[in-house]
């Protein structure tokens, strides 16, 4: 296969209407946050690939590391002028995982499961891991370091997860994104009130659409993979 029909394979075959129409939807939540508090271009920009990116990745194809190493970059400026610190380290890990990806993807198409007693012991690691993650951004003064340890440490398991394909990554990331939408929403209505200042609000709100997106994609994300749909959605280059 040419570069050019495998980039046109990847981008634009085997959509569902319903895969189209949702995450149009969701890109246009980006932009419209943007039209409204257009202080953040860098926060939009980490909004739309972050988008494309998790729902390439719904699909299970190669090309959504492109587009997560773009959003990765954003949001990790995005991250440090918020001092969300675990959410910057972490963003660092994403941005070095995209061309591990971006291999292992490349050769692995089929995604695979642990089994349950395995998948118990992952999660409940992913359980001790937070507090103690909680515990470490509590004493560097983070902001909301309950919430910011789950990008610190539960995002880090579940990008890996992600990476190596297995179908629990996505139980990890709909936590995750439920954690980091409350987070974000916590800072804007802080900073709509007047009692923080640090960041930009254009910033936080284009995180807060972004988390609502990546929830409805993860939550289809899990139903796709394990029903098996994205096994033959990769192809390698």
């Amino acid at each position: 296969m040419t570069q050019h029909n495998w980039f046109y394979s990847q981008l634009f075959t085997n959509w569902k209407r319903f895969e189209v129409i949702y995450v149009t939807i969701l890109i246009l939540l980006q932009l419209a946050v943007f039209a409204i508090v257009p202080d953040s271009p860098i926060g939009m920009i980490s909004g739309v690939a972050g988008v494309i990116c998790l729902v390439y990745g719904m699909k299970g194809r190669k090309i959504s590391f492109i587009f997560g190493f773009i959003q990765c970059v954003a949001m990790t400026y995005v991250a440090w002028i918020s001092h969300a610190y675990g959410s910057f380290a972490m963003d660092i890990v994403y941005v070095i995982s995209q061309p591990i990806g971006w291999y292992l993807w490349g050769r692995q198409q089929a995604t695979h499961s642990f089994q349950p007693g395995t998948r118990k012991k992952v999660f409940f690691g992913a359980f001790l891991a937070w507090a103690v993650g909680w515990w470490v951004l509590a004493g560097v003064g983070g902001q909301l370091p309950y919430f910011d340890s789950v990008n610190f440490v539960i995002s880090f398991i579940a990008q890996v997860l992600y990476v190596l394909k297995y179908n629990e990554n996505w139980s990890l990331w709909i936590f995750v994104n439920i954690a980091n939408f409350v987070y974000w929403s916590i800072l804007s209505v802080q900073m709509m009130m007047g009692d923080n200042t640090i960041g930009t609000l254009g910033a936080n709100l284009s995180q807060v659409a972004l988390q609502a997106a990546l929830l409805f994609n993860a939550v289809y994300a899990q139903k796709v993979w394990n029903s098996g749909e994205a096994d033959n959605e990769g192809g390698a280059a």
